[in-house]
């Protein structure tokens, strides 16, 4: 979870009449304090770090639009920003959930430094759970309890994340780990479903909306597991030479507006594909019916040099249609780190003629083979330009939505909510 105590929201709208003269444009802030707790009392009992259970926190790893003003939005694995363990990363046996969020946008007043006025207010916190058994640690010989959660009942058993909370005799996308770090998060066309991606497997799993109850799992190639699991990062790094590079499995998801194909993001390239030092990760796509899967190469840019990498990270994918996408690239610079935000910016990308990478594996292989990509805006330049200092922009900006419709004309600027 974030070390920061303030979520942000920042809403872009990009304007269409004419054409020509379409532009991105910042119309509103709003917060909410990370200090305050959610709406799941039955979590309230102090985690392993004594942190309580159901601390808000951070919530912005993924952020998905709902219907009307209504969203959608997701902690990652949970508190871990206390160092209490580092057998385990810090990590706890934190209930994974997602939060729905109110945000109410209205017309500012005459004279505001922007358009529109930003509340967002907290409405609902949903457990998320499976209602077959799941593969939780002993905590033996990690100084730490089991990380069975005691809420745990008959058909239902909570996902956490606590990073021990796997079988070591299975690959590290085995449907059956109980731990699960939430990192991109999309509602289905009907409203009734949640689909979410992961870090840990990675894994994408397709959740009841109403009782948070795992329904379905997208199964991914095997090149994207890690054989060799460890509840420490770094070891499970230097113990694998192929698969996701640790906390850094699909940090994006996407569903297009039709409602029928998933397209998630890897956050970094793959082991065998050059880790953190990679230039290209992958973008898979997933047919929601038949499970079918395909891949495509996406090039990274804040690369740096070999004796000075940067470790490029891509955070979120944002369906346009069926074909056009936007990608959320990033540094990890900002607010909650110390420093100040550098390089935050949203690109655009068509898979319209992209080549399909499934079968081809390594750097050097994958070269010529990315998707095209344009840049659509410079996050940081546009809000240090309405007066928001580089060290106040948080450090991880993870979610990206669109939501409803905005207009502004002349002065007067207008709010259009659309019923789902």
């Amino acid at each position: 979870m974030l070390k920061r105590n303030l979520i942000l929201f920042l809403l872009a709208s990009f304007f269409a009449a004419p054409a020509a003269n379409a532009e991105v444009k910042l119309v509103a802030i709003g917060s909410l304090s990370g200090n305050i707790t959610d709406l799941s009392s039955e979590t309230s009992a102090p985690l392993e770090s004594g942190v309580p259970g159901n601390l808000l926190g951070g919530f912005g790893s993924g952020l998905a639009y709902a219907g009307r003003n209504t969203f959608i939005a997701i902690p990652d694995r949970g508190p871990n920003a206390k160092a209490y363990n580092s057998a385990v990363d810090d990590t706890t046996s934190y209930i994974n959930r997602f939060q729905t969020i109110r945000l109410k946008l209205v017309p500012s007043q005459l004279g505001s430094a922007l358009p529109f006025t930003l509340t967002p207010s907290l409405i609902a916190t949903t457990l998320l759970s499976s209602k077959k058994p799941l593969d939780y640690g002993t905590g033996v010989g990690l100084g730490v309890p089991s990380g069975v959660p005691a809420l745990n009942a008959k058909n239902t058993y909570y996902f956490t994340g606590r990073s021990d909370n796997f079988d070591p005799t299975q690959i590290s996308t085995d449907p059956n780990d109980a731990r699960f770090d939430p990192e991109g998060v999309r509602v289905s066309n009907d409203g009734e479903f949640i689909f979410i991606s992961d870090e840990y497997g990675p894994y994408v799993y397709q959740f009841d909306r109403k009782t948070g109850k795992r329904i379905k799992v997208f199964t991914l190639n095997t090149k994207f597991a890690v054989s060799n699991l460890n509840p420490v990062g770094n070891i499970e790094i230097s113990s694998n030479t192929s698969g996701r590079v640790a906390n850094k499995g699909m940090e994006g998801l996407a569903i297009t507006p039709n409602g029928k194909t998933l397209v998630g993001i890897i956050q970094s390239p793959l082991l065998q594909d050059g880790g953190t030092n990679g230039a290209y990760t992958r973008i898979v796509k997933i047919d929601i019916a038949t499970g079918a899967i395909q891949e495509y190469a996406y090039q990274l840019d804040n690369i740096g040099t070999s004796a000075k990498p940067k470790y490029p990270t891509v955070s979120e994918i944002l369906s346009i249609n069926d074909r056009e996408f936007l990608v959320d690239e990033r540094d990890g610079k900002g607010l909650g780190d110390g420093s100040q935000a550098a390089f935050k910016k949203i690109y655009h990308i068509d898979l319209t003629n992209a080549q399909e990478v499934s079968n081809i594996t390594g750097e050097s292989n994958l070269a010529g083979k990315a998707v095209s990509k344009t840049l659509f805006l410079d996050v940081v330049a546009t809000l240090t330009q309405n007066g928001i200092k580089a060290e106040d922009i948080p450090a991880k900006l993870e979610g990206l939505a669109f939501g409803p419709d905005v207009v502004i004309v002349g002065d007067q600027a207008y709010a259009f909510h659309h019923q789902r």
